[in-house]
């Protein structure tokens, strides 16, 4: 029942089930899985049922009903929400109640959906696995023993369990789409600035961007078509109609379409063969599907990677030295008067309460990619580091202005392998950060990007394919993911641990 965004609707719109009898199945579901997955930080039991209720008594009373009426919904934990904590899944914010929902949150309610809860991530968004979490790491559904990914892993565990049809996570580097990918699930990383940031607390501001996750891509086009549109109170929302794309999505003829393959990623060293077959099948499926394949190249493709672990650990630096105990998050219980700790009593008051503070509320990795940043923005180091990623990043999106001058969408892999199994990379942060090896183009250059499962390896592992569209065009993307999905089952697969009550 809870696999199916636009069947919950039609159930609940039909009267064959009632918003709380919707709401207090997901609420089963969780409590089922929650032990072994820790997809969530927190859970809205009254919350949600009572928004529920409030549901049902408009239908009972023949009130007009907004179109996600019943619905649940999870959001990932770094998204505000005024009833429910956002901790960024770390010890900085862990007792931390916004005062107002996110934009992307209140426009989901006003649409009628019901936040369940909020998942589980890495701390402060950062990480490839969901380990890095102060909460505890999340499992995969498919497989306990792996990541579900990151760093929105228990925003696709939490739908890949069966607990709710729909989730909402956030992607700087591919934080979407690389867990949709490792759980089986669809995942769409809309264009900078299609979904307002404002409630969104930052990890890379030129980079972050919230968006759907679902079985399908019917799912993500319903998540996308309630929480997209332009937001007054974002300086970085744009200003650009919302499409149908519900409407999108039932034109499946890939007739006239052009697809790039991105050929040089499938034949990069150390990619699984089981993420090769995915891609080259999807390649025959749009083919029969009409579409016109061309191979193509993103010339500084190679330079993704370094440029990403530049750019989003300098915005961090800026973005997380708020969080010192005095203006906003975690503080440290230690004495203030400049004999708190051995490492800190030669420091002032102010200046050791905030180091401790910071060393005691953040994790490894973040504190890690706090140095990064902090050291590449420093004098003698700003032009050799930042200053030159940024001109990269211009040449990166260059190279996909040009392509999209010849081609409609790019496809691709979404990871170089199936989920890892956890603590296999957690000491390895060169082997966590090549997890985004074909996701951050995206993100630098700003484009719509959509995960969209692709098959099953020999281990009964998922695998995921990318499809890339120019900026703007999630109609099309959204359009070409309904396509291949009419032609292939991958996305009606589900674990074993699936929860069907």
């Amino acid at each position: 029942m809870l696999d199916s965004t636009s069947t919950i609707l039609e159930l609940l719109e039909s009267g064959d089930a009632t918003a709380r009898e919707v709401t207090e199945t997901a609420l089963r579901a969780i409590g089922a899985t929650e032990p072994t997955n820790n997809a969530y930080t927190h859970v809205g039991y009254d919350s949600a049922l009572q928004a529920a209720d409030a549901v049902d008594a408009d239908r009972k009373a023949g009130r007009p009903l907004p179109p996600l009426a019943g619905l649940p919904v999870a959001i990932k934990d770094v998204l505000c929400t005024s009833d429910m904590p956002t901790t960024c899944s770390s010890n900085m914010l862990r007792n931390f109640t916004p005062p107002y929902d996110a934009t992307v949150v209140a426009k989901l309610k006003q649409a009628g959906a019901i936040v369940i809860g909020k998942t589980n991530m890495d701390e402060f968004a950062m990480g490839a696995s969901t380990e890095t979490s102060a909460m505890g790491k999340t499992c995969n559904p498919w497989d306990t023993d792996r990541t579900p990914g990151g760093s929105s892993g228990g925003a696709a565990a939490a739908v890949a369990a069966g607990t709710v049809p729909l989730s909402i996570g956030t992607d700087t580097g591919g934080s979407i789409r690389q867990p949709a990918a490792f759980c089986g699930i669809t995942g769409l990383k809309p264009t900078y600035g299609r979904c307002s940031r404002y409630g969104l607390v930052a990890f890379a501001s030129s980079l972050d961007q919230a968006g759907p996750l679902g079985w399908s891509v019917e799912d993500v086009a319903i998540g996308l078509q309630a929480m997209a549109g332009y937001d007054p109170a974002d300086s970085t929302s744009v200003d650009h109609e919302v499409s149908d794309y519900r409407a999108a999505i039932a034109e499946t003829d890939m007739k006239g379409v052009r697809v790039g393959v991105l050929r040089e990623a499938t034949d990069q060293e150390g990619v699984a063969p089981a993420i090769r077959t995915a891609v080259a099948e999807a390649e025959k499926v749009f083919r029969d599907l009409g579409a016109e394949i061309v191979e193509v190249s993103l010339q500084h493709s190679p330079y993704w990677v370094p440029t990403y672990y530049v750019i989003a650990p300098c915005e961090a630096s800026s973005n997380l030295s708020r969080f010192d105990g005095a203006h906003y998050g975690y503080r440290h219980a230690a004495e203030t008067n400049g004999a708190s700790e051995s490492s800190l009593d030669k420091a002032e008051p102010l200046e050791a309460m905030y180091r401790a503070s910071r060393a005691a509320g953040f994790g490894s990795e973040v504190k890690r990619r706090i140095m990064v940043g902090t050291y590449a923005l420093s004098e003698g180091y700003y032009d050799a580091y930042y200053n030159q990623a940024l001109k990269v990043r211009r040449l990166i999106r260059g190279d996909y202005d040009t392509t999209f001058g010849s081609v409609d969408l790019i496809l691709g892999p979404v990871t170089p392998s199936p989920a890892f199994r956890l603590g296999e990379n957690i000491d390895d942060p060169i082997a966590m950060y090549l997890c985004d090896l074909f996701t951050v183009g995206a993100n630098l250059a700003g484009v719509p990007a959509i995960s969209l499962p692709g098959g099953i390896d020999d281990d009964g592992l998922p695998v995921g394919i990318q499809l890339q569209a120019p900026v703007m065009q999630e109609s099309k993307l959204l359009a070409a993911g309904a396509a291949f999905q009419s032609a292939t089952s991958h996305h009606q697969r589900r674990p074993d641990s699936f929860v069907t009550t």
